[in-house]
């Protein structure tokens, strides 16, 4: 069955191959492209042969987040995990904007920030964000990340350039002895 975290309103689970029409659907709308940085289309195969492969990489630790009848909200996982530097990336994405603005995207970063800190024992989460998504902005300062660097007119998308900001929350910031 795969591994499976319990939350208050949420779960965190093994991504499956029957995921992938939910991700190739929402991966595919143009605000989610945006949002996510991607630059063509997908579909359910090309989903499936993530899911499959390099989201189950030594490196990364991947979750299909649900609400708890089992209706898919979106993924969230660590990425490029450097144990030798304790630091990792996060993501997160809940595409569907029904289901935004409930919390549920802040019970998933909580439970992966636990998941870094605690389990993998990483000192340092990072995420990048597009400058021109000032939501999410406001999403990850709320949570507790810092914006740490600007790269210029790094991300393009539609015609048109922004900035990419990078944000890190440390393990002494999230955890409180």
């Amino acid at each position: 069955m795969g591994r499976e975290i319990r939350g208050k309103n949420i779960i965190l689970r093994e991504q499956r191959e029957e995921d992938a029409p939910f991700y190739a659907y929402w991966f595919n709308q143009p605000q989610v492209m945006f949002q996510c940085g991607f630059e063509k289309p997908t579909d359910e195969e090309e989903v499936r042969a993530l899911i499959t492969g390099s989201h189950r990489s030594e490196d990364s630790a991947w979750f299909t987040i649900t609400d708890l009848d089992g209706n898919i909200l979106g993924e969230t996982g660590l990425l490029r995990m450097f144990p030798a530097w304790r630091q990792t990336d996060l993501t997160i994405i809940i595409p569907d904007p029904a289901a935004q603005h409930r919390g549920y995207g802040t019970e998933a970063i909580s439970i992966m920030l636990d998941m870094a800190f605690k389990e993998y024992g990483m000192h340092r989460v990072s995420i990048g964000v597009v400058a021109l998504n000032t939501d999410a902005l406001r999403f990850y300062r709320r949570i507790g990340f810092k914006q740490e660097g600007v790269l210029e007119e790094a991300y393009y998308y539609n015609g048109e350039y922004s900035d990419f900001i990078m944000m890190r929350i440390l393990s002494r910031e999230w955890i409180k002895d």
